[in-house]
């Protein structure tokens, strides 16, 4: 057979073996069912502090990829609604990275963790907690702010926006890949 014969037959084997890899024949249901069921990887913060004061876990309703600004984009946060002046609390340890005015978030914290893998977002504050400033370091439930109405929240729309994300080395408090906070607020941990 000629090298060109010998071409051909290795092509159409790496697209046979290709088509095999990517029909499911109950392998990728079972794949996905594992990931499902596996222990949450060492990259994820555990379970959080509710950020709210006084705000029990059941209380919470997750509102991950509601539309937002008239179904221009996505909610990648969870609002807990509270009355105003309801103090906000670190969800977890950290360094305050940065404190931010924001069209869309109003006033706004941004905490990074211990381990800088994480941001901890507040947003819509009503202000900051007396001393509050970029480079302190805050525990988890130590009040930071309080909630308000600022940004884009409207008026009279007391509530916290919370997010989490997860960072990169080297990436700033305003990057990184956004995570659903839900599931680490429900179950489980300290908060309520």
């Amino acid at each position: 057979m000629t090298k060109l014969g010998w071409f051909i037959i290795g092509f159409i084997a790496l697209i046979v073996a290709a088509f095999v890899s990517m029909t499911t024949f109950g392998g990728a249901a079972r794949r996905a069912a594992k990931v499902a069921a596996a222990p949450a990887s060492v990259d994820v913060p555990g379970r959080l502090a509710v950020p709210v004061a006084g705000v029990r876990r059941s209380q919470l309703v997750r509102n991950w990829g509601d539309e937002r600004g008239g179904g221009t984009r996505t909610h990648h946060g969870l609002d807990i609604m509270a009355p105003s002046g309801t103090p906000v609390v670190a969800a977890a340890s950290g360094t305050v990275e940065k404190l931010f005015e924001s069209g869309l978030g109003g006033t706004t914290i941004y905490v990074r963790s211990p381990d800088r893998r994480w941001t901890y977002y507040y947003a819509h504050l009503a202000k900051y907690a007396p001393g509050l400033s970029e480079g302190r370091r805050v525990a988890a439930g130590e009040t930071i702010g309080y909630v308000g109405d600022t940004g884009d929240a409207g008026p009279g729309n007391y509530h916290l926006h919370f997010s989490t994300t997860r960072m990169q080395p080297g990436e700033r408090w305003y990057q990184g890949e956004d995570v659903d906070p839900y599931p680490m607020l429900a179950a489980g941990g300290t908060g309520g």
